[in-house]
């Protein structure tokens, strides 16, 4: 394994740098960013390090990049560093999850020995996960994309597989499926863990800066070019680049991302001299690009390229039968990421996530777990509701009713029969019935077999 790393962010060059070479005189591998959006770049899952983060920073501060960390990975520990004496952001960041808090001007020898612990604490933290994995634990992937449809245990084969090449990889899915938690795994199980994912949104590229966001530039290039700057791609040399939404670039800048993927090679504006780039690309869209390309509106050279590996991202009305799971599990992330006490989700809730329709998929379903453990209820439509436009018979609600009811019994008693024929209040044989008739699984709603059943 590659030595813990020390990711140092802040947006003072002269002290970035001075801290930085301390740190390295101490031993430790530092790499440093200049903002928050360059430091994410480094984070994943399995990141082998600690942060060490400016709190007062221009654009995205260190306490929301702490935040962004989090939700990446909450074991990863974040030391908060300011120049400003205040108390109480120093307790409001010790109890949103800082590792530890230092005040400017500060002693090198101190911010070193708190380093030091905090590697100590995440090495700790990487070697029990792996224990557990070792162990026959539930695996990342997994965690990562619940779900116990034919679907999903068909992607994340698929995903597998493909994470161990270099293929270039385009992941197709509606807003709000998950397409970039797929594209984080790809990187994260690959051999190129431990470089930089630079996910780009094709979609905000600003128009006149779009080639220097991509390609660097030279000192003079154009006005305003007052140094050498890399550009995202080289950032993300021996990693990953996400190209997000790419059905969304412009046409000219297809072209030249075309030459990019076929050469691996990029030239900075200002420059005639190529750099090799060694880069894996992963690109998202929600538009179907076979008909784009027909279209005329995106290149098919460039599609041809993309899609060595096409994976596609399910809707949740494709894989209904992960909803009452997922559910779950977001619940309990929204619980822990709010400092709650887990949550309690009644059999009659379970059934209400079940029966609605989720047009904005995985995110929607996320905001209402949210909104559940907060305590806000789940605000979802009543039975009078009209769904996909048009009222359900009588008979047909009644059922999906029965159905629901009966798939949120056996989920909350982890598919176990006894408790769920006594608390519906139904005979053993009239549940075997019913389940027959709705197509319900228990094993496939985490059940074993139990000498009750």
């Amino acid at each position: 394994m590659k030595p813990p790393i020390v990711l140092l962010v802040d947006d003072e060059d002269e002290l970035r740098r001075s801290t930085a070479q301390s740190l390295d005189l101490a031993g430790f591998t530092v790499e440093d960013a200049s903002s928050a959006e360059r430091a994410l770049d480094f984070i994943t899952q399995g990141f082998n390090g600690v942060v060490i983060t400016d709190v007062r920073m221009p654009g995205m501060d260190g306490m929301t990049l702490m935040g962004r960390i989090r939700e990446i990975d909450a074991d990863i520990p974040v030391i908060l560093v300011t120049g400003h004496g205040d108390v109480q952001l120093a307790v409001r960041a010790m109890r949103e999850g800082a590792y530890d808090f230092l005040e400017k001007p500060f002693v090198t020898q101190h911010l070193t020995e708190m380093a030091a612990r905090a590697i100590d604490r995440r090495n700790l933290v990487l070697e029990n996960r792996e224990l557990r994995a070792v162990a026959g634990k539930r695996d990342d992937i997994e965690a990562r994309l619940p779900g116990r449809s034919q679907t999903m245990v068909d992607l994340r084969y698929k995903l597998r597989a493909v994470a161990a090449t270099d293929a270039d990889v385009l992941i197709i899915g509606d807003t709000g499926t998950g397409k970039e938690v797929i594209a984080r795994a790809l990187h994260d199980i690959s051999g190129r863990a431990t470089k930089p994912f630079v996910a780009i949104n094709c979609a905000a590229l600003p128009e006149t800066l779009i080639e220097s966001e991509l390609f660097g530039h030279e000192a003079g290039a154009f006005a305003g070019a007052l140094r050498p700057r890399f550009g995202k791609f080289e950032h993300a040399r021996g990693g990953t680049v996400l190209l997000d939404e790419i059905g969304s670039m412009p046409a000219d800048l297809q072209a030249k991302l075309l030459r990019v993927i076929q050469e691996r090679v990029i030239t900075r504006l200002g420059s005639n001299e190529p750099i090799a780039l060694d880069v894996r690309f992963i690109a998202t869209s929600k538009v179907d690009l076979d008909a784009e390309a027909a279209a005329g509106r995106f290149r098919a050279d460039l599609l041809y390229r993309l899609n060595v590996v096409t994976l596609r991202m399910p809707a949740l009305s494709a894989r209904r039968e992960d909803v009452p799971l997922l559910f779950l599990q977001l619940a309990r992330e929204a619980a822990a990421r709010y400092r709650r006490d887990d949550v309690e989700v009644p059999p009659q809730a379970i059934a209400e996530v079940a029966r609605r329709d989720w047009p904005g998929n995985v995110r929607e379903l996320r905001n209402a777990a949210d909104r559940f453990v907060l305590g806000l209820g789940l605000q979802l439509p009543d039975a009078s509701t009209e769904i996909n436009g048009s009222a359900d018979r009588l008979a047909d609600r009644v059922a999906d009713f029965e159905k629901n009811a009966i798939s949120a019994a056996l989920l909350a008693h982890g598919g176990s029969l006894k408790p769920v024929y006594e608390q519906l209040g139904i005979s053993r044989k009239t549940l075997y019935e019913k389940m027959q008739r709705y197509g319900l699984d228990k094993n496939r709603l985490g059940a074993s077999e139990t000498a009750d059943d």
